[in-house]
């Protein structure tokens, strides 16, 4: 690469921790700056899925109607604020849009690749010496408990074995073979054994202590508000905490990003998508293998002595305060798919809500940024920011170097709704 290239990088979440880590390992200086506390946020509260089962994307045939029919009601898993936002319904327009079978069709594939090669990625971290994140590949199972979750999870069993993703579905025995210490009231599900999790919270700690090691610079508690330019790019950031600068910039900001670069008259069409978990202690029910309750969309995930309920999806703009009434939707659904559970004792764990960056096409943004040569996009992973963190953060410094990307970013592009 010639002389030692310093990257800033716009975001501490997960992505941005591990683009900060592919970055420092091709000898790149490289700091991060924070609008909060370095890792917290979706990065430290999500489900801690690994989840190559997880390749069709948010918008896909059918989540319109869906969509229609759970957005206004506040205790759907699904729900959409009544407000006047245009950039709102613009967004609402393009995931109308996106989801057709051909847009679909095309995204699979691309996110069954990034999910591989990033389950391939936490192999590789797990096994660095000082990074113990309770990773476990255990599987997943997917819970249903109606006609209609079945037919739902049937098809994405079929559509996994299509693409090479094993799937194996059970009847409500086999689910008492895999998980003997549970009392399944779900009709069925579907085993994916190539899937994984881990605990959040470790995985942070651990990768910024990782990356304090290799001298990576952390900046916190601290906003971006501005750039400075020169002809197609970027010579610096001006921060709450001074000015920046480097010689490569990455928006790694996540619900922030689109905010983040308005002053550069760049748009991506992003909604914040909240997201609430619940996290208990000593809970009576102890699986083994993370679950996804198919007609609630809520995961269950062990993270060591803890079990972490998590899902929802609300639009509701740059809003993380809690809402107790979707809290207790959330707890009150998981009754029917496991018996041992009491709702009012689960809703005195740790609650949590917060903001997942969701793109109306429900794929990333990677990659350059056509006006501006030194600017790269890595946010807008939606629900799998934890699962695609660590090829994101790949990808990335493959851009750097001016390799060729071991995958192909042209649906990716930043640009794409220009």
């Amino acid at each position: 690469m010639g002389e030692r290239r310093h990257i800033l990088v716009i975001g501490g979440g997960a992505v941005g921790l591990c683009t900060a880590h592919y970055l420092r390992a091709t000898g790149c200086d490289v700091t991060i700056v924070e609008r909060g506390v370095i890792g917290e946020g979706a990065s430290l509260h999500n489900a801690g899925l690994i989840v190559p089962s997880h390749f069709i994307p948010l918008a896909a045939p059918g989540m319109v109607m869906l969509g229609l029919r759970w957005m206004l009601r506040p205790e759907s898993p699904l729900y959409v604020k009544p407000r006047l936002d245009p950039d709102l319904l613009t967004w609402l327009w393009q995931f109308a849009l996106a989801s057709t079978a051909k847009r679909t069709e095309r995204a699979i594939l691309l996110l069954r690749d990034m999910s591989i090669a990033s389950l391939a990625l936490y192999e590789e971290l797990a096994s660095v010496r000082g990074m113990k994140f309770e990773f476990r590949k255990n599987g997943l199972l997917m819970l249903f408990r109606t006609a209609h979750g079945r037919v739902g999870s049937l098809k994405s069993a079929e559509q996994a074995a299509k693409i090479g993703i094993e799937a194996r579905v059970l009847d409500r025995n086999q689910l008492h073979d895999l998980e003997p210490g549970l009392d399944f009231k779900a009709e069925g599900g579907v085993y994916y054994p190539g899937d994984a999790h881990l605990t959040p919270a470790l995985f942070v700690e651990c990768l910024r202590e990782h990356l304090i090691a290799q001298g990576v610079r952390f900046v916190g508690s601290t906003r971006v508000t501005g750039f400075v330019t020169r002809p197609s790019g970027i010579t610096a950031v001006t921060t709450t905490g001074g000015t920046y600068a480097a010689d490569e910039f990455v928006l790694a900001g996540g619900s922030w990003s689109p905010m983040i670069i308005r002053s550069l008259r760049l748009t991506i069409p992003m909604q914040p998508g909240k997201g609430y978990s619940v996290t208990v202690k000593n809970s009576p029910v102890r699986p083994r293998i993370p679950m996804l309750l198919e007609e609630a969309r809520v995961a269950v995930t062990p993270m060591g002595d803890r079990l972490r309920f998590s899902g929802t999806m609300e639009l509701s703009g740059l809003d993380s305060s809690v809402n107790m009434r979707r809290v207790r939707a959330l707890l009150k659904s998981i009754p029917a798919y496991l018996g041992g559970v009491d709702p009012a004792q689960l809703e005195q764990g740790e609650i949590w809500a917060g903001l997942r960056p969701c793109t109306p096409d429900g794929l990333p943004f990677v990659g350059r940024f056509r006006n501006f040569d030194n600017l790269i996009a890595a946010t807008g992973h939606a629900m799998v920011g934890i699962s695609l963190a660590p090829i994101t953060g790949k990808l990335v410094a493959e851009i750097v170097q001016g390799r060729i990307p071991s995958i192909d970013l042209h649906l990716l592009r930043p640009d794409r709704y220009r």
